[in-house]
């Protein structure tokens, strides 16, 4: 196995190097002062394991593993630090094990059995499905396709991870710079501690996407990072682009309706709903708006060619998640005339009076209280 060692201080390199010449299927075939200098050796020379210092100036040992990850995956990566604490950190990361300055003979044999036992992880080679389905589901909850993950094996390993990866799906294939996730993420953390967490959070996303067989990458250049998400089927994807041709239509004709009751059917809930992220807030309510807008001309068509029963069920479902809606309520009002089910259109428009005054302290606008009496007099 070939090996490099990284590290700003000459002593450190010299006694790696002895620990390293007398041990059996090891070759050290580079040494160097900078990172810069053995990632641009790793660039050109095929190597197995990096001794790499955590603790080094312009840039750090966990900067440069980024770096590492990009050049080639499968290269481990042993951690050399002198401080502790940043021990137990390091082994979170990409690190097959660590070790702590100065380097102690019997802690470096471990780190040779490590390194003797060692196996590469294969990547999946199942063949991900190519029918147009989404892999990713962003409304409701975050969650990966059982097509992808049958036995719900992936497990997000904190919830920071997860918000990571939802994140950069939010973001779709835009570079998003480490300052801006370490802003966004981890606010109240202190910048040596966030940036640890990121690079912890980054190493978990690649190795699921590693074992799932997710057909995307999370690349890193520039300080910053990116999720390639061209061949990445995502739910919001596949809603925005079936509502994109018929949202901005008054009426809807047949044909119309179908890819409309097909494009509502997506939306199961609101977007990363369940970890309610701040930073989603926007794009969640923009989202909500397109889905309330098609709703409420589906269901008018389907109230003018006697589909009551279906725009009443899809009218309740949209209420559930937009309950102060009073274009909703007057459909459903309306909906329930034409069923002559006037029990239930007063039970409507007062739980709806209600809900409002309990939770808002308004009344509804004059113009609904007048549809309401309109039905109610039919009764008459």
């Amino acid at each position: 196995m070939k090996a490099i060692l990284i590290d700003d201080e000459r002593p450190a390199l010299r006694q790696l190097e002895q620990l390293l010449q007398d041990v059996d299927g090891i070759q050290v075939t580079g040494k160097f002062l900078s990172a810069k200098a053995g990632l641009e050796h790793l660039a050109t020379e095929q190597t197995d394991i990096v001794f790499l210092d955590i603790g080094m100036p312009e840039m750090n040992g966990l900067t440069a593993a980024e770096y590492i990850q990009q050049i080639d995956d499968n290269i481990q990566i042993v951690y050399i630090t002198a401080y502790a604490q940043y021990a137990l950190e390091a082994f979170e990361l990409h690190a097959l094990d660590y070790l702590l300055k100065p380097v102690d003979p019997i802690r470096f044999s471990k780190t040779l059995n490590r390194i003797q036992a060692y196996t590469p992880v294969k990547e999946r080679t199942a063949k991900i499905p190519t029918d147009p389905e989404p892999l990713v589901f962003c409304f409701n909850n975050l969650v990966l396709s059982p097509r992808i993950d049958p036995e719900g094996k992936v497990k997000w390993r904190t919830a920071k991870t997860k918000e990571l990866f939802a994140f950069l799906i939010h973001h779709k294939g835009s570079r998003i710079a480490k300052d801006v996730l370490l802003e966004e993420i981890w606010p109240h953390f202190t910048p040596d501690k966030a940036m640890i967490h990121l690079h912890t959070s980054i190493y978990q996303i690649r190795k699921i996407i590693k074992q799932s067989g997710l057909p995307t990458t999370l690349d890193f250049s520039l300080e910053s990072y990116r999720l390639n998400t061209d061949s990445l089927a995502i739910d919001v994807d596949f809603f925005e682009s079936k509502i994109a041709p018929i949202e901005g239509l008054d009426t809807l004709n047949e044909s119309q309706w179908r890819q409309a009751d097909l494009a509502l059917k997506l939306y199961t809930g609101h977007y990363f709903d369940e970890q309610d992220y701040r930073w989603a807030k926007a794009r969640r309510n923009q989202l909500l708006q397109r889905y309330l807008n098609l709703t409420l001309r589906t269901a008018e068509y389907e109230l003018a060619t006697g589909r009551e029963r279906q725009a009443i069920g899809r009218l309740e479902q949209a209420q559930e998640k937009e309950p102060y809606s009073e274009e909703i309520t007057e459909l459903l009002m309306m909906g329930l005339a034409q069923l002559k089910n006037y029990t239930a259109l007063q039970n409507v428009y007062e739980s709806f009076v209600m809900l409002l005054r309990n939770d808002l302290d308004i009344t509804p606008q004059p113009q609904l209280r007048e549809r309401y009496n309109q039905f109610m007099q039919e009764v008459e």
